[in-house]
């Protein structure tokens, strides 16, 4: 079958009057190895949410709300599996032509093709690639209210969050929408679709609810940094899975998105333990833990576009960025983003959505700009994808946020507060003691 079909393409590339392009090929058999890839890349996403993002934040928070992230991380990656199969896959990525939202063709994940448009790969394992997107974008913003938000609002604002938020920017930008196809906005792996969204979202749900008790005056300490080193290690491995599965493909663009995405997180990583170290006195393991997941959200936009040498540069700039927006978000401006969700994730992935349009320049190692665009258009559609989104995203989270409330109230009590949320809201506790 393999035989035929190759011989069929290099018949069409010799009778057509311009190249055939692999992305511009509509085939009904799959490549085995691609789809293989997606699968084994979808496993990676996964792992970065369960365990990676737990351990991650776990370990961040005090010991008497270990638990109760835990457990808010993997309802919410739940919630938006079983919500993604419904209708979330069709709103993104149904029949392209209608700019803002993908409509209701593939309701139930029904009337897949055999293989997605534009891939080599199934329609069905591309929706599942694609949902571990879906399932890991809103528990990012977990780290915005741990110690504070009733569970009950949690659950209900990320599953509304991920279809009127996630859902239709993945569309705006993956699924044929208008910021891809008329303003040629680019976004590899989730600079824009994740990061920015989940970003600009925690840090409007962090205003909404206030501080926790005692901040900014009471030290706040991390009860385990060796599970944060953990998580972050498990969120550096799935991030392959991420952006080189982002490629779609088992090729070279995969090869070089992981090389791009490692580089990223390796500078990132010790660009801020060295700030720590003239900063702070001592380089310390979060720090570093930190450094490389600000490292990953930043080039994760530009992974499958830039050379490894960019990589450097972007891994520098997280670093240079994030960690001063830590102390401007929770110093200068009072705001309790409790494990800094806004100034990693989306600063990097702002940051990294810019930095796109520059180094996807040849001249700079880039794979190059679409027909008629130059550093300087790109840029604007760069400026453009993120400004809209970051726009969307916190109107509708503030929308979303407060109407939820009326029927589940987002905060806990402050004498659950001060008990904590794994004895309030689940009657247990992460560590028993003799």
């Amino acid at each position: 079958m393999r035989k035929y079909l190759a011989l069929g393409l290099a018949l069409s590339a010799m009778l057509a009057p311009s190249a055939v392009f692999a992305q511009d090929l509509q085939v009904d058999a799959a490549d085995s190895g691609d789809t293989a890839w997606i699968l084994i890349s979808s496993a990676l996403v996964l792992l970065m949410t369960m365990p990676g993002l737990t351990l991650f934040y776990g370990g961040l928070v005090r010991a008497k709300n270990f638990l109760s992230v835990l457990v808010q991380v993997g309802a919410i990656a739940a919630a938006a599996s079983l919500l993604w199969i419904v209708c979330g896959y069709t709103i993104a990525f149904g029949p392209v032509g209608r700019g803002w939202f993908g409509g209701f063709d593939a309701m139930m994940l029904g009337n897949l093709g055999n293989v997605r448009e534009n891939t080599l790969v199934p329609e069905s394992a591309y929706a599942l690639f694609q949902m571990m997107f879906a399932a890991i974008t809103p528990a990012l913003m977990v780290g915005a209210w741990v110690d504070r938000a009733r569970f009950g609002w949690v659950v209900a604002f990320s599953a509304v969050w991920g279809l009127l938020v996630y859902a239709p920017v993945a569309h705006w930008v993956w699924g044929g929408g208008w910021l891809s196809t008329a303003m040629g906005t680019l976004d590899f792996a989730g600079g824009i679709v994740v990061h920015t969204t989940a970003g600009i979202s925690a840090l409007v749900v962090a205003l909404l609810l206030g501080q926790r008790q005692g901040f900014p005056k009471t030290l706040m300490l991390p009860h385990s940094p060796s599970l944060t080193m953990a998580g972050a290690a498990l969120l550096w491995v799935g991030w392959f899975g991420f952006n080189g599965g982002s490629a779609l493909t088992a090729s070279d663009d995969a090869a070089s998105a992981i090389i791009a995405t490692h580089t990223a997180a390796c500078m990132a990583a010790l660009t801020w333990i060295g700030i720590e170290r003239f900063s702070v006195g001592k380089p310390t393991s979060v720090g570093f833990a930190t450094g490389a997941v600000a490292g990953l959200a930043t080039v994760t936009p530009a992974a499958g576009f830039i050379s490894p040498g960019a990589a450097i540069i972007f891994g520098i700039v997280a670093a240079a960025v994030c960690y001063p927006m830590i102390q401007l978000v929770k110093q200068r401006m009072k705001i309790d983003d409790s494990l800094d969700v806004f100034a990693v994730h989306g600063v990097g992935g702002m940051i990294g959505s810019l930095l796109l349009a520059v180094f996807i320049s040849p001249d700079l190692g880039g794979t190059g700009y679409a027909e008629g665009k130059s550093m300087l258009s790109q840029f604007a559609a760069q400026f453009v994808g993120v400004g809209v989104v970051a726009i969307w995203s916190a109107v509708a989270s503030a929308v979303i946020a407060v109407a939820v409330s009326l029927i589940f109230p987002m905060r806990i009590s402050e004498d659950d507060e001060r008990e904590g949320l794994d004895l309030a809201s689940h009657g247990e506790r992460a560590w028993e003691f003799d």
